[in-house]
């Protein structure tokens, strides 16, 4: 028995170096040294301060700023500790309270936009985090933020323009603004 044992702890201690030590060490010097701000977090600085992440929402409640997706994590809003959906089926009268609870608190902010509510302002992503809205989300808040701000709907959806990405590899995906980046940039003027 002993002459099966001594080869399998061999091979469990050479598998627990290389994959518990070597292989880390290796996909993290690589991810430092190719993608520095990804392997990082994607994290956005203002004024050297860390104000979010790329990848991460954030809840804006305020009229005078876009509000971001839904989240569907808790205890608290966005928690990235926490991702999840709601795990509620579209004939849950639950989702159904929520999303009418949405739609109510979006007409309220803006009681004279008569455009349909963009689902992706009223459902939560699968992950609960998602930073994005779609291009169509940001122009039914335009005219909300723009009154409040007291700026040119025009110039305001120039500046969503300019923060709304594109596919991915020119195919992958839908186009979308990221909320934060956004909310960033009307802070800071404009740009």
């Amino acid at each position: 028995m002993l002459k099966e044992l001594k080869p399998a702890l061999l091979m469990l201690a050479l598998m627990t170096v290389v994959t518990g030590a070597i292989y880390p060490l290796v996909v993290t010097g690589v991810a430092q040294g190719v993608f520095p701000h990804q392997a990082n977090g994607s994290l956005i600085e203002q004024d050297g301060k860390v104000v979010g992440s790329e990848l991460i929402g954030q809840p804006f409640s305020d009229p005078k700023y876009f509000w971001s997706r839904p989240s569907a994590t808790g205890p608290t809003p966005y928690n990235a500790g926490a991702s999840s959906g709601s795990n509620q089926g579209p004939l849950n009268p639950a989702l159904a309270d929520a999303v009418k609870a949405r739609m109510e608190a979006l007409k309220q902010a803006d009681p004279g936009n008569p455009a349909p509510i963009p689902v992706d302002l009223v459902t939560a992503s699968g992950s609960g985090l998602d930073p994005h809205i779609s291009p169509a989300a940001a122009e039914y808040q335009v005219g909300r933020v723009a009154r409040i701000r007291g700026l040119d709907p025009a110039n305001l959806r120039a500046l969503v323009a300019a923060h709304t990405e594109g596919r991915q590899l020119g195919g992958l995906g839908e186009p979308r603004v990221n909320v934060l980046a956004l909310n960033l940039a009307l802070d800071a003027g404009g740009r």
